[in-house]
C-alpha cells in the first residue's frame, strides 16, 4: 500500500512506522475485545479527544459502521470524509479541546479537569489502559486523563467509568479560605479525611469536617468507610473543616449568640395543606419519618435537614402548598420535571401525605425493600409543607443512584425513562402482594373479548396490588394475525403509560439531482415530497416515481460536500433525518447490472488554479479487468452530455468510437502494467487524450497512468477507483461545466418551511398513530404457534380499559443507526374536555372524560437542552410553571408549546357515575 506522507521510508523501502495502519487497528481491536471479558472494578481508562480519535479511526480504516466509539456526531461531516478515504497518519494525540483551560498538556493528567458538559461519543471516547499505552507509544502528546471504573447500583449491578469525578469545595473555618477536592463518588470518608488533612497539613484527630450543602451545616462527617454518594455529598458543593482544639477563626456555622447551629430534624407546622385535586388534609402525616422502622431496611436515617428542610422553612399558616422548587444538584433538570408532575398528581399526593406505612413492602425481591417509596414520600411530604422556599432532594437522588445506576453522576437523561423506573419502582415497593401466583396464560381460542380481558385483569390483580395499579394502569388489547395461515392471537396486556408516535402525514421537499451514469442525458434536479420520519428507501421510491426509474435501472444517493462526495447513503433504513435542509443530495442513476462492479468517481479541477470544484462524477467500469483507456472512455461517455453543441476552436478526434479532445501529448515513461506501477508520486508522463490522474479520496494525491495501465478489479481497494480531472482551456471550450457547478440544496435554509401551528398535529392523530394496524419489525418476529414459525405478523393494538390518571409519552426523539434526532413538532393537545370515548373498545359505563393538570417539558438538542415542568393546583385552578427552584404562576394559554414532552390527565367523574362505576367494575382501573 501507499505509506501516506507523514511517515517516513528507509532506503530499502521499509516503512519506519511502528505499525501499519491495519496492524494498529488489529491491536486496539483485540486490546478493546479483552478489556470487554474483563471488567472489573479498578480498572482504568483515559479519555481521548473524539476529534483526534476519528483522525485515527479513518487512518487505520473504520469506518462509521465499525468505530470503536460507538457513537457519532449527528453534524460530523467537517471532521469524517468518506469510508473510502485515504487518511493521513494522525500527528500526537492533542487532548487540548476537552481539558479546562490553563491546562498543562504535558501533564499525567492529575491535575487536569475535563471541561464540563462533553459527550461520550460526540466531545470524547474511553479507551482501556492497554489501548492507551499502545496509542501514546505510538503518537505520544497528550494530556493523559486517566479514569477508574466503578460499580453501580444495589441490585442491578452496572459497570461504569467515572469521568467526572466529584468536585468538592473545601471551606477553612480558619481563615475562610476555599480549596479544590476531587474524589471518586465511591471512595470512603476515611479517604476524604486523608485527602483533608495532608492538604492542610493537620492531624487527624483535631479536625471536624461538615456537609456544609448551600452554606450550612447539615451533618458533621465521621471517619468511616461510607462512601462520598452514600453521604450525599453532591457536585461541586462545600464542605467545611474546623478544628476541635476550639481556635476556629471564624462564625461559619454558628448562630447570632456564637454557639454552633443545632442539628436537629425540627417537625414541620402541622397546618392545613389544601391538596391538588383532594379533600383538605390535616396533622397526621406531618410527623411521618422513615427512620420509624429501626432495625430494619427502612432505617434509611431520612430526615429533612437532608434536603435542606427544617421547621423555619415549612408552609406558614395559610400558605400555600405544593408551590415549592427543587434545586438542580448537575443536570438533574430530568429528574425535577418529572417529579413535580409525579408530586401534583392528586391520588399520588392524597396517598402519601397519609400513613402509608401498612402497605410497604420490604420483602418484594423486584422492588427496592421499600427505599424508594419512602425517599419519594418524605420528599413529596417536604415539597407539600414547605411553602415556596426550594428542596434539595439529595436524599432522594442518592436512593435513585444506588437503585438505578443508569441515572447516577451528573449527565442530563430522560426524564421519560426516569417516569417509567419511577412508576414501577413505587408499585413494587407498595405491592399489597407479598407472595406472587404463578399463573399459566391462556390464549384466547375464540372466546369473547369481555372474558378474556376480565381474565387477563384478574391474573395481573393476583400478582400486582397497589396504588400505582389502582390509579396509573390501564388495559390496552393486542391482536397479532400471521401473514401465512391467518392465526390470529388475541392478549390483553396492561400499560402504564402510551408512548405516541407522532404522526409520519407531516412531509417535507427534498430537491436532488438525478446524474445519468451512462451519459444519456444531462443531470436534473427533481423535487419530490416524503415523510419527515421516513427512511432514505422512501426518498429512493419518491425519486424513481419521478423520474420515471426502469425496473433494470438502480438510484444511488451521495451527499456532495466541498466538491467531494462526503458520503453514500446506501443503507435503505437510513433516517431522512440525518439530511439536513441545507446539504447537497445527489442520485446517480445506473443500471442493476452494473452493481457490484470497479465504480468511477470522477473529481472536477481547475488546472490553473488547482482547487476542485463542481459535483463528482460516478460510474462503473463493467470489465474484470480493465485499462487506462476504458477509464478515458468511461469519462468521456458519462461526460458527453455537457459537450458544447459548436466548439470551433476544438480539435476533436474520435479513437475507438469514443470522443476524444485531441490532447496527444508524448510521454517517455516506461509502460506500467499494474494499479500499483502507475502509483508514482507526483508524476506527469501520461499517453492519455484526457487530462486524467488517479487520486484518492482528499484529492490531494495525484498519480500518472497509461492507456495500458491495467487495473484489476479483484486487486483494487473496495471495487473503488478515483480519478481527477484536469480542466483547462481546451476542456473549457469543449463542455459546459456550469451543469456541475450550483446544485441545488435539499430545501434552501431561507425557503425552508418553519414549524407553525399550522402544521401542528392534534393529540388524537398521535393517538391514531398508535393504534395503527401494521406489519412487525424483521428484528420483532412473532412465533405462529400453528405454522411452528417466526412470522413478520400484523399487529394491532386498541385500548381496552385506560385508568384515572393517564400519561402519554410524545416520542419526540428518533433513534436511527447514524443518528440521533429530536422531533419539535407542536402537537395541540386539549386542557379540559379530552373524550377517549372513541378509544375505548370496553363498553363498561365508565366516564373517560380526562383534564390535564401536569407537562414535562423539553427545550434544546439531544444530549443536553433543559427539562422543566408546569402543573395546576386544582382546587386554586392556577397553573405554575417549575424550573428547578424557580416557581411563578403562568396563564393556562401560556402552556401549550412544541416543547411538551409529558401529558399527564386525570379522569374527570361525575359523582352521580362515581359510586355506579365503582360498584359494577370491581375489575377496572378506577
Amino acid at each position: 500500500m501507499t505509506i501516506p506522507d507523514s511517515g517516513c521510508v528507509m532506503e530499502n523501502g521499509a516503512s519506519c512506522l511502528p505499525c501499519t495502519p491495519e496492524e494498529e487497528k488489529k491491536i486496539v481491536t483485540d486490546l478493546r475485545n479483552e478489556s470487554e471479558r474483563n471488567l472489573k472494578e479498578g480498572n482504568l481508562y483515559f479519555v481521548i479527544s473524539s476529534s483526534w480519535f476519528r483522525k485515527w479511526e479513518r487512518y487505520v480504516g473504520i469506518d462509521g459502521d465499525e468505530n470503536l466509539i460507538g457513537n457519532q456526531s449527528s453534524d460530523s461531516r467537517h471532521i469524517n470524509g468518506a469510508s473510502s478515504v485515504v487518511a493521513e497518519r494522525p500527528g500526537p494525540i492533542d487532548n487540548s479541546d476537552i481539558v479546562e483551560n490553563g491546562s498543562d498538556s504535558d501533564g499525567k493528567g492529575n491535575d487536569i479537569q475535563l471541561r464540563r458538559m462533553l459527550i461520550e461519543g460526540q466531545d470524547y471516547v474511553l479507551v482501556p489502559q492497554g489501548v492507551w499505552e499502545k496509542l501514546h507509544g505510538w503518537y505520544k502528546g497528550g494530556p493523559e486523563l486517566p479514569r477508574k471504573m466503578i460499580l453501580q447500583g444495589v441490585y442491578h449491578k452496572k459497570f461504569d467509568v467515572e469521568v467526572y469525578p466529584l468536585c468538592l469545595k473545601l471551606v477553612d473555618s480558619r481563615d475562610e479560605s476555599q480549596s479544590t477536592i476531587w474524589l471518586s463518588r465511591k471512595a470512603s470518608l476515611t479517604e476524604l479525611f486523608q485527602k483533608v488533612c495532608a492538604l492542610k497539613g493537620i492531624e487527624q484527630d483535631k479536625v471536624r469536617i461538615w456537609d456544609y450543602f448551600n452554606k450550612r451545616k447539615y451533618a458533621q462527617l465521621s471517619v468511616s468507610n461510607k462512601t462520598l454518594e452514600e453521604s450525599n455529598l453532591q457536585m461541586d458543593q462545600d464542605i467545611l473543616l474546623e478544628l476541635v482544639d476550639g481556635h476556629q477563626s471564624s462564625k461559619i456555622g454558628m448562630d447570632s449568640t456564637g454557639n454552633d447551629l443545632a442539628l436537629v430534624s425540627l417537625e414541620p407546622s402541622r397546618s392545613p395543606l389544601t391538596i391538588a385535586g383532594g379533600p383538605t388534609l390535616s396533622n397526621g402525616h406531618s410527623g411521618y419519618r422513615s427512620n420509624l422502622y429501626p432495625g430494619s431496611s427502612l432505617g434509611s436515617g431520612l430526615t429533612d435537614m437532608d434536603d435542606g428542610f427544617d421547621a423555619c422553612n415549612s408552609a406558614r399558616k395559610g400558605e400555600k402548598g405544593g408551590l415549592a422548587g427543587l434545586q438542580n444538584l448537575g443536570n438533574t433538570c430530568f429528574m425535577n420535571s418529572a417529579l413535580q408532575c409525579l408530586v401534583h398528581t392528586p391520588p399520588l399526593v392524597e396517598y402519601f401525605l397519609k400513613d402509608c406505612r401498612a402497605e410497604i413492602n420490604t420483602d418484594n425481591p423486584l422492588g427496592m425493600h421499600g427505599e424508594l417509596a419512602l425517599a419519594f414520600g418524605d420528599l413529596l411530604r417536604k415539597l407539600w409543607s414547605s411553602g415556596r422556599t426550594a428542596i434539595a432532594p439529595r436524599v432522594f437522588k442518592g436512593k435513585l443512584a444506588r437503585f438505578a445506576p443508569q441515572f447516577s453522576g451528573y449527565n442530563q437523561h430522560d426524564s421519560q425513562e426516569l417516569l417509567a423506573f419511577l412508576l414501577d419502582g413505587l408499585h413494587e415497593d407498595l405491592n399489597r402482594v407479598k407472595q406472587k401466583p404463578y399463573i399459566e396464560m391462556k390464549d384466547s381460542d375464540g372466546r369473547p373479548d369481555e372474558e378474556v380481558a376480565a381474565e387477563c385483569w384478574k391474573n395481573h390483580k393476583a400478582r400486582n396490588d397497589s396504588v400505582i395499579v389502582d390509579v396509573c394502569q390501564g388495559q390496552y388489547k393486542s391482536t397479532l394475525v400471521c401473514p401465512v395461515c391467518s392465526k390470529i392471537s388475541i392478549t390483553f396486556d396492561p400499560f402504564m403509560y402510551l408512548s405516541l408516535p407522532l404522526p409520519s402525514t407531516i412531509t417535507r421537499t427534498m430537491t436532488v439531482t438525478v446524474f445519468y451514469g451512462d451519459g444519456s442525458r444531462l443531470p436534473m434536479p427533481f423535487t419530490v415530497s416524503v415523510l419527515k420520519n421516513g427512511f432514505c428507501k422512501d426518498l429512493l421510491l419518491a425519486l424513481g416515481t419521478a423520474c420515471g426509474l426502469k425496473s433494470d435501472e438502480s438510484l444511488m444517493l451521495a451527499e456532495v460536500y466541498e466538491n467531494k462526495i462526503y458520503r453514500y447513503l446506501e443503507m435503505p433504513l437510513e433516517p431522512l433525518a440525518s439530511i439536513k435542509d441545507d446539504e447537497h443530495i445527489v442520485a446517480f442513476r445506473f443500471q442493476k447490472k452494473e452493481i457490484g462492479k470497479t465504480r468511477l468517481v470522477i473529481f472536477h479541477r481547475w488546472q490553473e488554479k488547482a482547487e476542485l470544484f463542481g459535483t463528482p462524477l460516478v460510474t462503473y467500469l463493467v470489465a474484470d479487468q480493465s485499462s487506462g483507456a476504458d477509464i478515458e472512455a468511461a469519462v468521456s461517455k458519462v461526460l458527453s452530455p455537457f459537450k458544447k453543441t459548436s466548439s470551433a476552436k476544438a480539435h476533436v478526434g474520435k479513437e475507438n468510437g469514443i470522443l476524444l479532445d485531441g490532447l496527444d501529448e508524448e510521454c517517455s515513461c516506461s509502460d506500467a502494467q499494474s494499479v500499483e506501477n502507475a502509483e508514482l508520486e507526483g508524476t506527469s508522463c501520461t499517453d492519455l487524450s484526457i487530462p486524467l490522474r488517479l487520486t484518492d479520496g482528499r484529492v490531494m494525491n495525484f498519480n500518472a497512468f497509461k492507456k495500458d495501465t491495467l487495473f484489476e478489479s479483484g486487486k483494487i481497494i473496495g471495487k473503488l477507483l478515483r480519478v481527477v480531472l484536469d480542466w483547462t482551456d481546451k476542456e473549457q471550450e469543449l463542455y459546459d461545466s456550469s451543469y456541475l457547478k450550483d446544485i441545488p440544496e435539499v430545501n434552501k435554509a431561507g425557503l425552508a418551511a418553519k414549524k407553525t401551528r399550522q402544521e401542528a398535529i392534534s393529540l388524537s392523530s398521535c393517538l391514531d398513530a398508535f393504534l395503527i394496524e401494521e406489519p412487525l419489525g424483521p428484528d420483532d418476529m412473532w412465533y405462529c404457534p400453528r405454522c411452528k414459525e417466526h412470522r413478520q405478523a400484523i399487529k394491532k393494538l386498541d385500548l381496552w380499559m385506560l385508568p384515572e390518571i393517564i400519561v402519554f409519552h410524545l416520542k419526540r426523539f428518533t433513534y436511527g443507526r447514524y443518528l440521533k434526532n429530536k422531533i419539535d413538532t407542536f402537537v395541540n393537545f386539549p386542557i379540559h374536555d379530552l373524550d377517549l370515548s372513541k378509544y375505548v373498545m370496553s363498553k363498561d359505563g365508565q366516564s373517560y372524560l380526562y383534564e390535564l393538570y401536569a407537562i414535562s417539558n423539553h427545550y434544546g438538542g439531544l444530549g443536553g437542552g433543559h427539562y422543566t415542568a408546569y402543573a395546576k393546583l386544582i382546587d386554586e385552578n392556577r397553573w405554575y410553571h417549575f424550573d428547578d427552584s424557580h416557581v411563578s404562576a403562568v396563564n393556562e394559554s401560556d402552556i401549550k408549546t412544541s416543547a411538551a414532552y409529558l401529558l399527564f390527565y386525570k379522569r374527570v367523574r361525575s359523582e352521580s357515575k362515581v359510586e355506579a362505576g365503582e360498584a359494577s367494575h370491581s375489575h377496572s382501573i378506577s
